[in-house]
């Protein structure tokens, strides 16, 4: 899977779970310490985020990233 195709995965699914929290933009924001100005960009779909960024909202979330290895073959 192209890399590009992973990140779109990960940020379509961080935004489900933001919208599934019930937590307003501005609640994630002070729990993830993220900028209220990229988390309302990345929720509008305006731009994008870094892993780390997005490891901050998910633990905001009660979630976590984790990153699993494919078997080459």
């Amino acid at each position: 899977m192209p890399a590009s195709t992973t990140k779109q995965d990960l940020s379509a699914t961080l935004k489900r779970a933001i919208e599934q929290s019930g937590l307003s933009n501005y609640k994630i924001w002070k729990l993830s310490g993220v900028s209220q100005s990229v988390l309302n960009r990345f929720t509008s779909g305006e731009r994008d985020i870094s892993l780390a960024t997005a490891s901050k909202i998910a633990s905001a979330l009660g979630a976590e990233l984790k990153l699993s290895r494919k078997a080459i073959v």
